[in-house]
């Protein structure tokens, strides 16, 4: 199994940024605890999808330490759209996270996870995940299910993806809601500065996701369309992995939801990294991690 990590947008110096700046005691930054999981999960192979500026840096800091796991890059570009699609004049950043995905479907041939670098997602996550793709046949895919309480922050709003889970727990539909803040009223989300409640048991997205490689053609069909559509905002508008995944179910693929009861650790704002620290701190102490993961 593969373990496809969107690193596309991190910064030019990988470790310059507050999403990924050390977290663990060793200097460890968050990617390295979701590949190590990884491993203790089943899966043999990681492929970081970045810009092709930023590979010696990728190389000279998580690529290098890494071990028991084969690492290969791929690269996300801009240019690197189906034949006779135009890009946008002005445009200047790629096309999303299914695009990401899209970018690296030369090197994948197995099941496969795809994250993003900068969650912290837990063990059980890529265990339940790792167990579904061992088995997994063509058309049957996964999602890591979180419950929203244990993904969200006091110090601002964030983005999830509000998850409509049927009686057989596979995913019915899946809406982006992108600004979820904690009040003294609950959890709310916002739209057209109307305010609406939300469950604290309620299942999101966290962009993890499990797929069979026939989903690259999934995407390679719903990209092509993409490109080609006339957009509200061509300079930014962008296709989504659960785009993708809403145009699979369609043509009658599954989208198994697997409920995680991990916590969610992430830096969405630099108030949270602490929190981060701490609580890989804690882990680390009651022996869900060992000190220096890589030595």
């Amino acid at each position: 199994m593969t373990l496809v990590i969107m690193a596309a947008g991190l910064g030019s110096r990988y470790g310059g940024m507050k999403q990924i700046d050390p977290v663990g005691e060793e200097g460890e930054f968050i990617v390295d605890y979701s590949i190590y999981d990884a491993i203790r999960a089943g899966f043999d192979k990681v492929i970081f999808i970045i810009k092709p500026e930023h590979r010696a840096d990728f190389e000279d800091t998580v690529g290098k330490r890494l071990k028991g796991i084969k690492v290969e890059y791929a690269y996300q570009c801009l240019d690197d759209i189906p034949e006779g699609a135009v890009i946008p004049e002005g445009r200047e950043k790629p096309w999303g996270t299914g695009h990401a995905v899209y970018a690296a479907r030369e090197l994948i041939n197995e099941n496969f996870a795809v994250i993003n670098a900068d969650d912290f997602y837990g063990r059980e996550s890529f265990k339940v995940v790792g167990e579904y793709l061992k088995t997994a046949k063509p058309g049957q895919y996964c999602m890591a299910g979180f419950r929203l309480d244990n993904t969200v922050t006091e110090h601002g709003s964030v983005s999830r993806g509000i998850c409509t889970v049927d009686e057989n727990g596979f995913l019915s539909d899946v809406v982006e809601r992108t600004k979820i803040e904690v009040t003294e009223n609950g959890i709310e989300y916002i739209e057209d500065e109307e305010r609406f409640p939300l469950s604290a048991d309620t299942t999101v997205s966290m962009n993890f996701w499990g797929f069979t490689p026939d989903f690259k053609e999934v995407l390679a069909k719903g990209f092509k369309k993409f490109v080609r559509s006339e957009h509200a905002r061509p300079l930014k508008d962008e296709y989504y992995l659960p785009t993708a995944a809403r145009e699979a179910m369609d043509n009658g693929a599954s989208v198994k939801v697997l409920k995680t009861s991990s916590k969610w650790f992430g830096v969405t704002y630099r108030e949270d990294r602490q929190q981060v620290v701490e609580s890989i701190k804690e882990l680390t102490g009651i022996g869900v991690y060992k000190k220096g993961l890589w030595r």
